[in-house]
């Protein structure tokens, strides 16, 4: 595992923490305000890492310079394959393990309810943020990165949340899409394995939805929106998939893990 799945699976697991102390005040609850309560939990950490994700994505980092490694060079689509990410990729995983959570214990109606409420969020988020870009910077704070090489703090603040038309956009379509996918795929499978096989509804929705996810958001955003190479959008929707599905699959200990405290609290035979 490197560094990149390390520190995801690590924020994975400080939550999961959080999750657990949560799930321990909440034992005298009788079973109907018990899972109200369980749904209200999992939601706040869906829409946080939701939102987290969708602000960060728009970073495309070098994996093999974060690790201090030569360039990959993988031959793909006629060209050369880096380990070029999104930033988002680091909390992704995260949101649609959520997702296969939620919809195990509250079903297809639950996740799109959660997915519904997210796309409001994002949509106020980015219309705050923008409305905070047109306040006019107080001139100790302009001047106050000076010493960090920035000349002016507002134009930096611009760059960091200013993220363009397009790739909003392309992030909403892209989290919609995939997480109706998810939601699907996920109902599909397990009305086939009913309480059997958690880890093949889960993996399997997850390919299914991070596959559309991984390459409609740079479609749309880096392709159609900021005249990006198609080969060079390919690539790096390729890496990004190949990344959500390995980390979704070392995470799969963990989410049984999960499963097995919720099914504790709730009173339910053990999967």
């Amino acid at each position: 595992m490197d560094n990149r799945q390390l520190f995801g699976c690590l924020i994975f697991a400080t939550q999961t923490e959080i999750a657990f102390l949560c799930i321990s005040t909440m034992s005298e609850l009788n079973y109907s305000e018990k899972k109200n309560q369980l749904f209200l939990m999992l939601g706040f950490f869906f829409l946080t890492n939701a939102i987290v994700a969708e602000f960060v994505g728009a970073k495309i980092f070098s994996l093999e310079k974060t690790l201090g490694i030569n360039p990959f060079q993988f031959p793909l689509f006629g060209g050369k394959l880096d380990g070029n990410m999104t930033a988002g990729v680091v909390v992704w995983p995260l949101v649609f393990i959520l997702t296969d959570i939620i919809n195990e214990y509250y079903g297809k109606k639950g996740v799109q309810r959660l997915s519904w409420i997210a796309v409001f969020c994002l949509i106020y988020s980015f219309i705050i943020v923008r409305l905070i870009m047109g306040l006019e910077g107080a001139d100790f704070w302009l001047n106050s990165g000076s010493n960090r090489g920035l000349k002016d703090m507002s134009i930096a603040f611009n760059a960091l949340f200013g993220q363009g038309l397009m790739i909003i956009v392309g992030s909403l379509v892209a989290f919609l899409i995939g997480q109706i996918t998810d939601a699907f795929v996920f109902e599909k499978i397990k009305s086939k394995t009913q309480s059997n096989s958690i880890w093949l509804r889960a993996t399997g929705s997850t390919m299914v939805s991070q596959f559309i996810d991984s390459y409609v958001v740079l479609i749309i955003a880096f392709y159609f929106g900021g005249n990006y190479d198609l080969m060079w959008v390919l690539q790096v929707g390729t890496f990004n998939y190949c990344y959500k599905i390995l980390v979704a699959v070392l995470l799969l200990p963990l989410l049984y893990g999960i499963h097995g405290i919720i099914d504790n609290y709730l009173g339910l035979k053990k999967h």
